[in-house]
Parts: C-alpha cells; structure tokens; sequence
C-alpha cells in the first residue's frame, strides 16, 4: 500500500486460501456527496493474486445546488500471469443525485479478470424507484493492447423513462459479471459462454429476472442480468463465477469475508 487518503481505508491484507490476498476498501465517510473526486489505483503486480471487495455499497447522495456531479474514477493495472477479482457491492443512486463512474482495467498477458457490478435503486419504500438525476458509468477493458470491452451509458430517468418496456422495464436492479483472460482462443469462449448460459437459464424468472451470457470481441465473456429484487443477486453472481472460475483457472472461487 503506497498511499491511502480519506475517504478510502485499508486496514490490512488477508491470506486468502491456497495463494493471493484479499483487500477490503472502507469508504468512511458513508457515502458520496456531491462535488466528491475519489481514485483508486490498484496495480497488481505479475504473477500475484489480489480479491478486492468493499465493505458496503456506494451510496450516492443528492446533488447540491451550485455543487459538480460527484465522481469515481477506479484504475486497475494487472500484470502478466496475474489475477484480479474485483467483487464491490452495489452502486446505489438516491433520489437526485447526480453521479460518473469510470473504470478502466488493464491486463497483462494472460492476466485474468473477474468483475461483478451491480446497480441498484434508492430507497423503494420511498418511491425512490429510478429517482436519481442522471448516472454516467464509463467502462474501458483491456486485453494486453487490445480493447475487449468499451461501455459509456448515461442514465437520466427524468429524460427516458428507465421503466419502458425498451429500457428496464418492470425491473429495478442491473447486474453484470465480466470474465477475461488474456490470450484463451475463441473456442473456449463459445464453450464458456454455453454453460454459462445454462445457468442463465436455470436461474431466469421472466416477471422476477433474467439473465444471459454473450462472447466480447475476444478474450472473455460478460454476463447480465435484471431482477426485480436485490436478495438473490448475490447468490446467482456467486454461481456464475463459480462457473467461470473453475473453467477459465482451474481453481474454486472463494467468495470474500466481508468485514464491518
């Protein structure tokens, strides 16, 4: 750890079973407001293995007048026969916030990539169903110097309606799961893709959530998906990375220890 400013906190590494460690990022401020700049630079060295969780969700809360949309800009660099597991919990946009989230991850060869990300709604109760302002999330990913994955989405509820048939419909939270590993052929691609898809499948609940999986441009795989409720999202992306894990390393995922 080179350096760690408020709000950020990392108390310590821990051993994670067989090799790697696993690092919990504390936002100690409970949240981000508006006119917030945070980074986070993770550079995991070659050969090494590094799980990062957090230790609860990114609350985003509502813009202030005269204020700058708040900001997260998230950079991970993973050298050559590396592994990175990056298993945050999940971006919570509250009624009129306004918020940009850009990640860029960057691999080695044959680095490998886990990444799960969910999007979930403010507080239901509340009527605060798509009630934030506008969310930008920008995603870049990186393959040795080749781009496997380029997203930029800018979400504005009071411009497009989120709840249209087109959009999220009757749906209020969206989950992904994005595998990469630098240098697989193709084939093992399609052939992930298939089983994952299977479970896809399994899991899918038209009216509760749906879920699938599709190839990008090369060296990986992405899984989606929508749900209706946030209390099996966790559980499903477990066993999507299960799957993944085992084919793409050989070894068993082990999902993190969560400390408060």
């Amino acid at each position: 750890m080179k350096r760690q400013d408020s709000p950020w906190k990392v108390v310590r590494a821990f051993a994670l079973p067989g090799a790697g460690r696993l690092v919990h990022l504390h936002n100690v401020s409970g949240g981000v407001l508006a006119g917030d700049r945070l980074a986070l630079d993770i550079d995991v060295k070659a050969g090494a293995a590094a799980q990062v969780t957090t230790t609860g969700a990114t609350r985003l809360y509502r813009h202030r007048a005269g204020a700058a949309d708040s900001e997260q800009r998230a950079r991970f660099s993973v050298g050559h026969a590396a592994l990175l597991e990056y298993l945050p919990d999940a971006v919570i946009p509250y009624a009129g916030s306004r918020h940009v989230q850009h990640t860029e991850i960057r691999l080695g060869s044959r680095a490998s990539l886990f990444w799960w990300e969910v999007l979930a709604p403010g507080r239901l109760a509340a009527g605060e169903r798509f009630a934030f302002d506008r969310l930008r999330v920008k995603t870049e990913v990186y393959a040795g110097p080749r781009p496997v994955l380029r997203e930029d989405f800018l979400l504005e509820p009071g411009r497009n309606d989120l709840a249209a048939k087109v959009r999220m419909s009757e749906y209020s939270h969206l989950a992904s799961l994005c595998i990469v590993q630098e240098g697989r052929p193709a084939p093992f691609w399609r052939g992930l893709e298939d089983r994952l898809n299977e479970v896809a499948r399994k899991r899918t609940r038209h009216g509760q959530e749906i879920w699938g999986a599709s190839t990008l441009a090369a060296d990986g795989v992405i899984v989606r998906g929508l749900s209706q409720s946030g209390c099996f999202l966790h559980e499903v992306l477990v066993e999507f990375w299960r799957t993944a894990r085992l084919a793409v390393t050989g070894a068993e995922a082990e999902p993190p220890r969560k400390i408060y």
